[in-house]
Parts: structure tokens; sequence; C-alpha cells
């Protein structure tokens, strides 16, 4: 029998985990501000799931695309290896005959984004070729599980693309041997990684990739590993991690990003601040210490086992974060393909459709899912 738990249960449910963990912490902060910090908590929290896994959804979902007439999308969840439910979008074609098998995708959305993004955006194109597809809110992100809220981890967000791939295979007309997977940034990253180890994963894309462990190792200062390790104390005391987003809840006009940010945090302030790209569940950033574990943990240090499976990497020309792209088609063995997108940025590869090769990337999956 469902045991479905309210969105109003949820969300005491997780009130009362945050307060009993400041209160056995010796939380020196006021009333007031714990309220408020958790109240931020409960608001990045709004998930639903019963004993039969199933996941509720909130009632302003938004998207950042147009679902494609031809496909069919369907909210689902399931629990990764670490028991977190993952909140996930299933999209297949509308004409999908369930007697038949078909290849399969996995998609992962950027480092700090959501289902409803890129991610999306991919899985829905690519549904609409002919591929079963899945993306996810990554754990302790969007309507996914997992406290404390906004945590990162190498090891966890490398699951989020294992796990869907547990799922995805288990469904009766997805061939298991032929599933693979694309991550967008961040996530390309970790789509990577997990085919280092996950033989299932039979085929890997990355589009405006990024390797979050050297990107984070490599904005390290002579102080950095002291402070991260003064905020866990903070943390430990005040009773949750240290969470400061990058952007507000509601999105900005072009004119109002701040003037004093950095090339590349200016090109992504423009997609993920705007309306073009901006979304309630992804406000960017996650808890200060989530950091360590990147500075202590290489994702892609085995990048070169992957081979005889194959790799495409997609990147901008002039893509700030091409050289990620470049140094992993180095390290790797054949077969892999670097593919360069002329007068490209790197978030051109987040949701322009006239830049995003599509036909590059269904064609790379239907020769090597279908080897």
């Amino acid at each position: 029998m469902k045991n479905n738990i309210s969105k109003k249960a949820t969300t005491l449910i997780l009130a009362a985990a945050i307060s009993f963990s400041a209160a056995i912490s010796g939380c020196s902060k006021t009333t007031a501000e714990s309220n408020e910090t958790s109240a931020a908590a409960i608001e990045q929290s709004e998930y639903i799931s019963d004993d039969e896994n199933e996941v509720g959804y909130t009632a302003n979902e938004q998207y950042t695309f147009e679902l494609n007439d031809d496909v069919e999308r369907t909210h689902v969840s399931y629990n990764n290896r670490y028991g977190i439910m993952i909140a996930a979008d299933l999209y297949t074609p509308k004409d999908l005959d369930e007697s038949k098998k078909y290849p399969a995708i996995v998609v992962g959305p950027q480092y700090g984004a959501v289902k409803e993004q890129s991610a999306g955006l991919y899985a829905n194109e690519l549904a609409s070729r002919g591929f079963i597809t899945i993306t996810f809110d990554p754990s302790f992100m969007g309507e996914s599980g997992g406290l404390y809220r906004n945590v990162s981890s190498p090891d966890i967000f490398t699951e989020n693309i294992s796990a869907a791939v547990d799922y995805i295979g288990t469904l009766s007309y997805v061939d298991r041997e032929k599933i693979g997977a694309l991550g967008v940034c961040g996530s390309g990253g970790f789509a990577l990684a997990a085919a280092q180890v996950d033989t299932r994963i039979k085929a890997v894309a990355t589009a405006s990739m990024y390797d979050m462990s050297r990107s984070i190792q490599e904005s390290m200062t002579e102080t950095t590993l002291d402070e991260l390790a003064e905020q866990r104390w903070i943390d430990f005391e005040n009773g949750y991690p240290e969470y400061n987003p990058l952007r507000g809840p509601e999105p900005i006009e072009i004119d109002e990003i701040p003037d004093n940010l950095s090339l590349a945090a200016t090109e992504l302030y423009e997609y993920y601040g705007t309306v073009r790209g901006h979304h309630p569940n992804g406000l960017g950033g996650f808890t200060t210490t989530s950091q360590l574990s990147f500075i202590n943990f290489n994702l892609l240090d085995k990048v070169d086992t992957i081979s005889p499976r194959p790799i495409l990497l997609i990147a901008g020309e002039n893509a700030h974060s091409l050289y990620f792209s470049e140094d992993v088609y180095e390290a790797a063995s054949e077969p892999k393909e670097l593919y360069i997108v002329p007068n490209a940025i790197h978030t051109d590869l987040y949701d322009q459709m006239d830049k995003i090769p599509f036909d590059k990337i269904e064609s790379f999956f239907t020769e090597y899912l279908n080897a």
C-alpha cells in the first residue's frame, strides 16, 4: 500500500531534522537566523516520496525549453546506491513500441543545474530522434533527496550517472547492451568518471565539458585549505553547512548582471541568471566545504581505461573551457574524437539549437550503440 507523504509533512520533517542537528551541535546563531537558514534549506528541498519510490513534483514546474510534439516526458524516481532518492525525467518517442528494444542515453546536467535546464533540452531532442533518454536532479539538489542541500561530491555526482543507468536498464523496452551517457558541462566530467568503472556505459559524449576536480584545484590559493578546515568547525557549531547561492530566486535582466565579473562568469550569468536559463532549483554554487572532496580526489585519472568504448568530446571553438576537452582527448585512448563547434562559446552548447551538433551526437550514438 502506498504511504504517501504530503509536501507539508515533508517540509515539517526536514525542518525538524535541521533544527535537531543545530541543537545537538550547540548552534551559536540566534533563533531568527537559524529559522531563516532552515527556511532557505526547505525551499531548496521540496520533494515528495513514498514507499513505492515514486516522486511527487512541485506544482510550479518550469522548463527552459519546449517539449517536442513527438516526445513524451514522464516523471520518475529511484534510489542511488547511497539510498538517496533521485528525481528524474524520462523522455520517450510518442510512437514508442514497448515490444521492441531501444538504445538509451543518460544525460547529466551542468554542475549546479537541474533537469529542467540544458540536460532536459538534450534529452528531449535525442528522444525525438528515437532514443530513450533520462535526465535527473543531482543528489542534494532540486527535487532529489539528500541532506544537507546543495552538497556536492565527486563520488556521489558520478554515482548520479550510474544510478540513472541502473534505472533505465530495467525498462522492458531498453536494450541493456545499448546504453550511453552524455554529460553537459560538469556532468561531462562525471559521465567520463562513471564510464571509467561502469562498463554498462557503452559510449560517452560530453558537451562543454568541465573537470570539476581540476577546476576547483586550479582555483586554490595558499590559504584555501586552512579556510576550509576552519569552515568545518563553523558548520558543525551552526548545525548546517554554509551555502551561498550565486544567483537570486528570480531571473534578472541582461543589463543587471554585475559588471565586475570575469568574461567567463558573465557568460555563465547570461544563461543561469536571466530568463534564458534561470531555474529556482539551480541557483548555483554548493556548500563551501564541498570543495574539499574535489581537492582530495581527481575525477579523470583513469580516462584512458574507457577504451575500447568510444568517447566524443564536443566543445566550442571560443569556449573558455575548451582546454578541458583538449586535455581529456590527449589522455584518452582510441576510439576518441574531439569535435570543435566553430564560433561557439561555452554556453552556446547549453541551449543554442543552431550550435549544438545534434546530428553529430545522433550519429555517434547510433554507430556505437548499435556496434
